[in-house]
């Protein structure tokens, strides 16, 4: 008698045995339809034995094994182990994750007419010249020998997108495929145009939640296939199986959208190297402002450091100065100095941007007189005045509401907005600036991809002069005109309790600062700061990133923190707090034996944002100096887990190299 061994979508650390005498060795990898409880359920073939450990009679027949596709391959299924094993989640839910949604389901997409090609750049393709550093850099690369980490650090505008198509010319032209994972492909379109025009012959796959179950099925399959040349994604494209890969590029590899907040909590980053080792070929990991775990490697000689200092295009990098707004009054925010540069853009028919990473009119509304302020119900947190939509929203669970007339508490009519968002400053530079064409561009303003193309279009057409715009004007766009960045209400993240905050803010303030002067005009950065000498400005007006990450690296060693520790959360949530509490109470009590002295157990705490979509969240952080060993007890202790008692509506979570606390 024959038996399966099958991964099934359920929160269970296991697999599950079913009969199928007609299977064999090579159907492992294979997806199967087996009964489950009262239904039907999709899974993954993952082993083939003649003893199971349940008596045969038990067991159920699988139902259909699915041959209409080849078997998933070894590598992938080890990937997708390796992430149950290190993410300490269900194997089967790995791999349901892994898995485009039609897959999942059991069925197949439409097929469609082969597209055979290979992709290497046309002989009579006109390709700019390679500055010395960006040529020392490809040929590093290209002739790396089995797996190598590579870190190009290259400031902003100094064509790390030029070495990464070098490099993948090379590999396309071996007959091998390569995958290049981008934070996100709706705010990088240039990116995706340009590997377009530089591979026309290529078949590129492009693989984010945004692209329709069928087409996400269909890149899967051609990449499993080896029809892809190129597979260019955001972070679940680093589970697409591709049999003859030989490069993988993360581009902006810093970026905190690498990191999956929800479900399987994996960093594709990390993913993504251990995918190169495992296939033993060289991974590049790219950014002018690196994650200061992956900046360790590089100075510790673990990675190999590749660094461009020179700008490709532009003479100079932009010049960065702070505006000291401790003695000024600011006007709707602004400085003197910051509307006087803006004025002068103007005048000359340059653009500008202000950056402001708070969407909306106001962060809050509140009363005066009684001190009511717009909470959020459901959430721990404020409802932000969206003036222009005459409604308050919570940015954490969607809540909506309409504007009260007066204050709900005391029927005072004089509530005010405190505070100011996009939509806000929008409001006051058109009245300081009526003649000035002005582009918001944030979640609200860009919520569609077509309306994000239609912005991102107007700009490069010069339809715009002033743009005001959060985070999402920081990522990898190049805009010839815009010459100046203001940069306003950066403070409040200089003393954020998360020890990442400084790294965030530094990373963040120098990506959208590196989007002035990319070509012949010279760019400007302008920060409005009540604290002009802190380091981390001083590091930002000296374009000194090795300066800032070596004190923080230092700062981060003294406190133990990572890259010099290694750490792991567990969460609950329920309806009420004591619930959170209570259960993360037991958790540690069952952790104590397990521990010994090189794991670290803190005590249960409720998260800062304590309370979201109705639920009371809390954690608990466990630590060690040790990988293997916070890996061995974080697999002892997820058994115990899943052993204690809890109420039914609680919730809870492990979270490996935690991004949040």
């Amino acid at each position: 008698m024959t038996f399966v061994q099958v991964a099934l979508d359920v929160p269970l650390p296991r697999l599950f045995d079913y009969r199928a005498d007609d299977a064999s060795v090579a159907d492992i990898g294979r997806r199967v339809t087996v009964p489950f409880g009262s239904g039907t359920k999709t899974g993954l073939i993952v082993g083939i034995a003649e003893i199971s450990d349940q008596p045969p009679e038990k067991l159920k027949p699988a139902e259909a094994v699915l041959r209409d596709m080849p078997p998933l391959p070894a590598d992938w299924l080890a990937l997708c182990e390796f992430c149950g094993r290190y993410y300490q989640h269900p194997l089967g839910q790995v791999m349901a994750f892994a898995l485009p949604p039609m897959l999942r389901k059991g069925k197949l997409p439409k097929a469609r007419k082969p597209k055979v090609s290979r992709g290497e750049t046309p002989p009579d393709a006109v390709m700019p010249a390679l500055l010395p550093e960006q040529q020392a850099a490809v040929e590093a690369i290209t002739l790396a020998r089995g797996f190598e980490t590579f870190l190009l650090h290259g400031v902003t505008g100094s064509g790390k997108t030029e070495v990464y198509l070098r490099a993948i010319d090379v590999v396309l032209a071996a007959g091998k495929q390569a995958l290049m994972l981008v934070p996100e492909i709706a705010l990088t379109p240039q990116l995706e145009q340009r590997v377009s025009e530089r591979f026309p012959g290529a078949h590129i796959v492009s693989a984010h939640s945004g692209i329709a179950d069928a087409a996400r099925a269909r890149g899967f399959l051609d990449a499993l296939e080896g029809r892809a040349d190129i597979v260019l994604g955001t972070r679940l494209s680093v589970f697409l199986p591709l049999p003859h890969l030989g490069l993988i590029v993360v581009d902006e590899e810093h970026d905190a959208s690498f990191k999956q907040q929800e479900g399987l909590r994996y960093s594709a980053r990390d993913v993504a190297v251990f995918r190169a080792k495992q296939r033993d070929i060289p991974i590049v990991l790219g950014s002018a402002t690196p994650a200061l775990e992956t900046f360790h490697h590089a100075i510790s000689g673990r990675y190999h450091l590749l660094e461009l200092h020179h700008r490709a295009v532009a003479e100079a990098p932009p010049v960065v100065r702070t505006i000291d707004t401790r003695r000024e009054k600011l006007q709707d925010g602004m400085s003197a100095a910051l509307i006087e540069a803006l004025a002068e853009r103007l005048a000359r028919g340059e653009q500008s941007l202000v950056f402001l990473n708070r969407r909306g009119y106001a962060p809050v509304l509140a009363c005066p007189a009684c001190g009511w302020v717009s909470r959020c119900r459901r959430c721990a947190a404020n409802m932000v005045l969206h003036l222009a939509d005459k409604r308050l929203r919570c940015h954490h669970c969607g809540l909506e509401a309409g504007i009260p007339r007066a204050c709900p508490d005391c029927g005072n009519q004089d509530i005010h907005p405190f505070g100011r968002g996009t939509q806000r400053l929008e409001s006051a530079l058109s009245e300081r600036f009526p003649e000035a064409r002005i582009l918001r561009i944030d979640r609200d303003s860009a919520s569609t991809p077509k309306k994000w193309q239609a912005l991102l279009a107007a700009i490069h057409a010069g339809e715009a002069d002033l743009l005001i715009g959060t985070q999402m004007m920081a990522k990898g766009h190049d805009f010839p005109r815009l010459t100046l960045v203001g940069v306003v209400g950066a403070d409040a993240a200089l003393f954020a309790a998360d020890f990442r905050a400084p790294e965030r803010l530094f990373a963040q303030l120098m990506q959208v600062g590196g989007r002035s002067g990319r070509h012949d005009l010279p760019g400007e950065v302008l920060i409005q700061t009540e604290y002009p000498t802190h380091p981390l400005y001083r590091a930002l007006v000296d374009h000194d990133y090795a300066a800032f990450a070596r004190t923080q690296l230092d700062e981060r060693q003294m406190a133990g923190f990572p890259p010099f520790s290694f750490q792991a959360m567990l969460r609950a949530e329920a309806r009420d707090m004591s619930q959170s509490l209570d259960f993360l109470a037991a958790a540690r009590d069952a952790a104590v034996l397990l521990a010994g002295e090189a794991v670290a157990l803190y005590d249960p705490v409720p998260m800062r944002l304590a309370r979201l979509k109705n639920l009371d969240r809390a954690q608990l952080l466990v630590e060690s100096q040790s990988r293997p060993a916070l890996q061995t007890f974080l697999t002892a202790w997820n058994t115990r887990l899943h052993e204690l008692k809890a109420p039914r509506e609680l919730r809870w979570h492990l979270d490996v190299d935690p991004a949040e606390y």
